[in-house]
């Protein structure tokens, strides 16, 4: 709904200045400090208004406003095609992944630490997870006369370790035979064609072949790829949550993964940037919160999500354009790896 124009101005005065100061914002401060050329009467009349509505509270009948989620969602819509990463932020982002170590999962945890102490929250990003996981290639590691370690490698430069046990004692070099025969044999294939593929196979190498399957299979059957988390100290030391009795109950919930689930049931379109704001999340005990994601890589073959959990003051405009250009890097790294 249509606040009017000056009321859009105050309400969007009032979001600011709590994001940055954390306090109830007075009639008399939005006249001082951002020059509007009105009494503090009409911004008080004003504010009367947007508090009838819904979009601001006040602790009590003398304090300043509030902005209420209502507040954050008009705002989010106001800002949305005007916010732009500064420059400087956007220079140390292409600066510092360009000197990170190779290698995806080292690449993405760099992000995430680098996101989380530019905006000062907690940021998530999940490995991009395939339609569906294929062989790159797996080796095998002699332990014991009866025993091997298998390190498989998926396209989507993952890599899964497991330790199988023999009936015979079997040598490095058999084993080695065996693992380069069936990586050039399985290559590149699903879990499904692997096993539609175990004609005129020993004994031992259809036993790797079953196993090789089932790592695949497994991964597969992951809602979504491995999670990076940076920043949860960050978030737990805002003003809102330093001596909050819901800071237990929210360590809680964003120690486990469960609440990750419902990031990856969101949709997105191409370049989308979705915002969940306090009673959005459908996490209750996350309600207090507010969550900024996108997906990166290709929905069809792979993709993961980043996204900032903060406070529902956190700085909107800071973090979607953040989140804008990081979700347009990470796709650009993703397709070096599928």
């Amino acid at each position: 709904m249509a606040v009017g124009k000056r009321r859009e101005t105050v309400l969007r005065v009032i979001v600011e200045d709590y994001i940055t100061g954390a306090a109830p914002v007075a009639s008399r401060a939005i006249v001082d400090r951002y020059g509007l050329k009105v009494s503090p009467a009409t911004i008080r009349n004003d504010t009367a208004y947007l508090e009838r509505e819904g979009y601001v509270v006040r602790p009590h009948h003398s304090a300043g406003s509030v902005p209420t989620d209502k507040a954050y969602r008009y705002y989010v819509q106001l800002i949305g095609e005007e916010v732009e990463l500064p420059a400087v932020d956007e220079y140390l982002t292409y600066y510092i992944l360009r000197e990170a170590r190779e290698g995806l999962e080292h690449w993405l945890k760099t992000v995430a630490s680098l996101l989380a102490g530019l905006l000062q929250n907690m940021v998530v990003i999940t490995s991009p997870k395939p339609v569906q996981c294929r062989l790159k290639h797996f080796d095998l590691v002699a332990l014991q006369d009866f025993m091997a370690l298998m390190i498989v490698v998926l396209c989507e430069a993952r890599i899964r370790r497991q330790v199988l046990s023999f009936n015979r004692r079997i040598s490095q070099d058999e084993l080695t035979t065996m693992a380069n025969k069936l990586t050039s044999t399985y290559a590149g294939l699903t879990s499904a064609e692997i096993l539609g593929m175990q004609e005129q196979l020993s004994t031992e190498e259809r036993q790797i072949s079953l196993r090789v399957a089932e790592v695949i299979d497994a991964e597969d059957r992951l809602e979504y790829g491995e999670p990076h988390l940076e920043g949860l100290r960050l978030l737990l030391s805002q003003p809102e949550f330093t001596s909050s009795p819901s800071m237990l109950g929210i360590l809680e919930v964003l120690e486990g993964q469960d609440w990750l689930r419902n990031i990856h049931s969101q949709e997105f379109t191409k370049g989308e940037v979705k915002v969940l704001i306090g009673q959005e999340n459908p996490e209750p005990a996350l309600q207090g919160l507010s969550l900024v994601a996108s997906q990166y890589g290709q929905p069809n073959s792979a993709s993961g999500i980043v996204g900032v959990v903060g406070p529902k003051r956190m700085d909107y405009a800071r973090t979607i354009s953040s989140i804008n250009c990081l979700s347009a890097l990470l796709s650009d790294r993703a397709t070096e790896y599928t």
